[in-house]
């Protein structure tokens, strides 16, 4: 529906954090208008898993985030016709440490949360795509959600503008903000009640005193896809490996994750050098999406390494038994990070402006419900 308004804003920025403040803005009652400077979609926001993904976040306000997210992926996804599927998540243990981590998380989390600890049968049962040689159990998740991000930001865009009203302005560079009133690259001003910059990995541009002030760094991660697999053949849930478990903030929760990352570290240095925890998506095609790496910096190498794919591919291995490993695509991507322990920046640089940014490798998760945590007060 169209909504009409006398308030007016707009989102720079057309990436999933662009789209779900966009979103939110028009549910405040805004007319809303979006500038991208590309004609699509082109940096984090489709070169991701696809996973949604409240079963990484601890809880308080970044679990409440992710699962209201969740919703709202489900929500859209059906009225956008959009492929999105609640297949949950398994992460499974081969090591009695890793074992040790699923364990403390089902009995931290087991009361507040839909998982469940479960045997190596019971394992198996939810995924023919897990290597029984060696399985010491896994952990079973159903929060999670998977969307192909190579069409959702597309959709969501598009449900936005049917939908919500939104004004889609592509191919526009904004060079320039002064107050509430914004530039593009030919000088042309455009005025409105709010301004909200949403600029991911691209934060040069705009206010860039506000970040060589801001402990935000950049990371780029290496990932692949590959080929659908044979006869619809179907992983089921995403599936996790136990490197996983020193990434995501809800299992450093754990008292044993402190002894894995010791064995790890002992063990496996090369990998937590190169950030690498391997994970794998699969999406309506039937393709999967694999990886992946951590590389920080204000300026990331823009060249690919073929070391790290392939130990992201023989670590996939060990806890996988796919029916066609060929590898489709390969890339990377970068995304903004905060260096402060904090999972996004939120600034004012001036009356009436907003910049909501940083949310590291949690976009797809984060990004619907904390733009409502944050322009909904």
């Amino acid at each position: 529906m169209n909504i009409k308004s006398h308030k007016t804003a707009i989102v720079i920025g057309a990436g999933i954090v662009g789209l779900a403040t966009a979103r939110v803005l028009t549910r405040k009652g805004y007319s809303v208008t979006m500038y991208e400077r590309h004609p699509k979609a082109t940096g984090a926001s489709v070169r991701n898993f696809g996973m949604v993904w409240p079963v990484g976040q601890p809880e308080g306000v970044s679990y409440e985030c992710a699962v209201r997210s969740r919703d709202v992926w489900k929500a859209i996804g059906t009225a956008a016709k959009m492929w999105h599927e609640q297949v949950g998540s398994l992460h499974v243990a081969y090591h009695p440490l890793e074992l040790a981590v699923l364990e403390q998380y089902a009995a931290q989390y087991g009361h507040t949360r839909d998982c469940a600890m479960l045997t190596p049968d019971q394992v198996l049962s939810k995924s023919p795509a897990v290597n029984p040689t060696g399985l010491l159990g896994g952990l079973w998740s159903a929060d999670e959600v998977i969307v192909d991000p190579r069409e959702a930001s597309a959709k969501v865009a598009g449900y936005l503008e049917e939908q919500h009203g939104v004004s889609f302005r592509w191919n526009t560079n904004i060079s320039r903000i002064n107050g509430t009133t914004v530039f593009t690259g030919d000088g042309t001003a455009h005025e409105a009640d709010l301004v909200a910059v949403c600029s991911g990995a691209d934060f040069e541009t705009l206010y860039p005193e506000l970040y060589a002030a801001s402990p935000i760094t950049k990371c780029k991660l290496q990932m692949m896809r590959l080929v659908a697999q044979p006869d619809g053949w179907r992983i089921g849930p995403a599936l996790c490996g136990g490197l996983s478990l020193l990434h995501y903030g809800s299992f450093l929760t754990t008292p044993a994750s402190a002894a894995l990352r010791q064995w790890v570290e002992q063990e496996m240095p090369e990998y937590l050098h190169w950030g690498i925890h391997v994970m794998a998506s699969q999406h309506g095609s039937g393709e999967l999406t694999i990886g992946d790496s951590h590389e920080y910096g204000l300026a990331p190498d823009p060249f690919d390494r073929q070391f790290i794919n392939d130990m992201v591919t023989g670590y996939l291995k060990t806890f996988t038994r796919f029916k066609d490993y060929r590898l489709a695509q390969s890339w990377n991507g970068v995304y903004a990070k905060m260096t402060d322990g904090n999972n996004y920046l939120l600034a004012q640089p001036e009356e009436g402006v907003f910049v909501l940014n940083a949310l590291g490798g949690a976009g797809m998760t984060l990004s619907f419900g904390l733009a409502e945590h944050v322009f909904e007060q």
